[in-house]
């Protein structure tokens, strides 16, 4: 089964191809089958990756797997959010990794609640219409690191400490950090959905 991925990031697609490989299903970047970009006007992950979803699959035929993902921040009442990718501009930054994560220890001197969530939700639908989306969440839970640490990974790894390895996303083996990180998690949950419901295996 083809699916396209309502997305153009390499490496998200290689990231979710490995997960999904196992289910004989084939992802296609959206860019590469001329699909634009949705609009992504909605304020939580579900609502704006169901409207990438939707868009890819009305715009190939094909079902369509959309992710929209972020960081929560328990001081900030869960934002930035649906924001994050854009979290520096708001403190007059260009938009960036490295400027989010000089934005982020600029806003949280001081704060000493640090708890946050790296949120990925993948939804997948089998048409345009398809009123029964398939809906995966994966969740994180960590700190928020007082300073960069580790080199790996990308966005807010080098400041999302994990209790549970004693290290930020940044500092892990890019193998162990995929298995364990919010995508992966969502991507394995999402497998096991398009598995039963849409393989009935």
């Amino acid at each position: 089964m083809q699916i396209v991925l309502a997305s153009n990031n390499q490496g998200k697609l290689v990231e979710l191809q490995a997960m999904f490989g196992t289910l004989g299903c084939t992802l296609v970047r959206q860019g590469d089958l001329g699909v634009p970009e949705a609009p992504e006007p909605y304020r939580t992950f579900v609502e704006n990756a169901l409207t990438k979803a939707r868009n890819a699959a009305q715009h190939t035929g094909l079902p369509a797997l959309a992710d929209d993902a972020g960081l929560c921040i328990d001081a900030f009442g869960g934002l930035p959010g649906v924001d994050t990718a854009y979290y520096a501009t708001q403190y007059g930054y260009a938009k960036g990794d490295d400027n989010n994560v000089t934005a982020l220890l600029e806003q949280m001197q001081g704060i000493d609640n640090r708890r946050a969530a790296m949120v990925s939700t993948l939804v997948a639908v089998r048409s345009p219409e398809d009123p029964e989306p398939l809906i995966a969440v994966g969740r994180v839970v960590g700190e928020i690191a007082r300073e960069r640490l580790g080199s790996n990974g990308f966005g807010f790894d080098p400041v999302m400490w994990i209790p549970e390895f004693g290290q930020t996303f940044a500092q892990l083996p890019v193998e162990v950090k995929n298995a364990h990180s919010h995508r992966g998690r969502a991507a394995q949950a999402m497998a096991a959905l398009i598995r039963a419901n849409w393989l009935g295996t």
